[in-house]
């Protein structure tokens, strides 16, 4: 069973809400990024508005430093994962996406508040499909559902450049293991899948697109 720590806090209606119901109410929450300490805000309404939720720092913690020009966070929340690769590396264009439009104002006023003039917010169907990504990092929405999972996966994992690689953190009490497998066959051979390290009760998995 999940530790209550890995778990969002109660809300009247799930995170991924594209417009949440409940009353915003923003809170300054210290977090520490690659190595920085820094202020940011977080909501009601979003993913674990109490701060940094065990999964995305394990992520954080388990990852190297993004490579290309191009960066996406996929389910970016508060913006926690694509502030720390802005930081990681700042001088590619990060993406964060979100189907939540208070995440996403989140995200903004964050990265604005560090002056990482190199992130964008933007919901998904905004994004041109025709762009590629040199590595993906997620702490993807498996309560979502399978299916709607499964969707957002071949979505965009099939949208890394050719050597581009995502980063991927799935509790394992919530089908870690089974994801990997699906994976590995969804993808096909143009893709290598594999767990890339086990930290606090998570998978960190590694999907690579073959040059």
């Amino acid at each position: 069973m999940a530790s209550p720590d890995d778990r969002p806090a109660p809300a009247p209606e799930h995170y991924f809400s594209a417009d949440p119901s409940t009353p915003e109410a923003r809170r300054t929450v210290t977090v520490r990024l690659r190595g920085r300490e820094v202020a940011l805000q977080t909501s009601s309404g979003v993913f674990s508005p109490r701060g940094l939720d065990r999964g995305t720092s394990v992520l954080l913690e388990n990852v190297p430093d993004p490579a290309g020009r191009e960066l996406l966070d996929l389910g970016c929340g508060w913006g926690p994962v694509a502030l720390a690769m802005a930081l990681a590396a700042p001088g590619s264009r990060v993406t964060a996406v979100d189907v939540n439009e208070r995440s996403l104002a989140l995200t903004r006023d964050n990265a604005a508040a560090l002056g990482l003039g190199t992130v964008e917010a933007l919901r998904p169907e905004d994004v041109d499909p025709q762009r590629r990504f040199g590595t993906i990092w997620s702490n993807p929405p498996i309560r979502i559902g399978k299916d709607a999972l499964h969707e957002l996966l071949l979505l965009w994992l099939p949208r890394l450049a050719p050597g581009g690689t995502a980063w991927l953190v799935v509790q394992k009490n919530l089908g870690a293991d089974s994801l990997q497998k699906w994976l590995s066959g969804a993808l096909g051979e143009g893709f290598a899948v594999a767990r890339a390290t086990t930290d606090k009760g998570f998978r960190v998995l590694r999907v690579e697109r073959l040059p």
